[in-house]
């Protein structure tokens, strides 16, 4: 008797069809970009941290350059650049944040807060 009866023929198509398939979502979800954090706490110095939501502003933004063209992806970052003194204490806050959150408040889109405590949670 043949192993490839009509029965396990069609056993066996299946099966490599449901391997073929997992194997390609596990090398689209490996060939994925890594985008971080959903969010990410920032030291915020005496105003307090900043629960940053990550995710959202990526969403949003649509470039990841906007912000990190000031700072590079690492965890922390923003305070090991203070302390080498290669980023001033409100600069990311003014130049970025709050730039970004007023210019597109003035254009009447939806954005983030504009004053400090809405960020900085003590």
């Amino acid at each position: 008797m043949s192993f490839l009866t009509k029965n396990n023929f069609k056993k066996t198509t299946k099966l490599t069809v449901l391997l073929v398939m997992v194997i390609f979502t596990g090398a689209v979800v490996f060939a994925m970009p890594d985008h971080g954090k959903e969010e990410i706490n920032i030291d915020g110095g005496k105003k307090g941290n900043i629960a940053f939501p990550h995710r959202i502003h990526q969403d949003i933004l649509d470039d990841c350059n906007i912000c990190h063209a000031v700072f590079p992806k690492k965890a922390g970052i923003i305070k090991e650049l203070k302390a080498q003194k290669k980023l001033k204490k409100r600069q990311v806050m003014k130049k970025i944040c709050l730039k970004c959150h007023k210019s597109m408040k003035k254009e009447g889109k939806e954005t983030g807060p504009t004053n400090c405590s809405a960020c900085h949670v003590k």
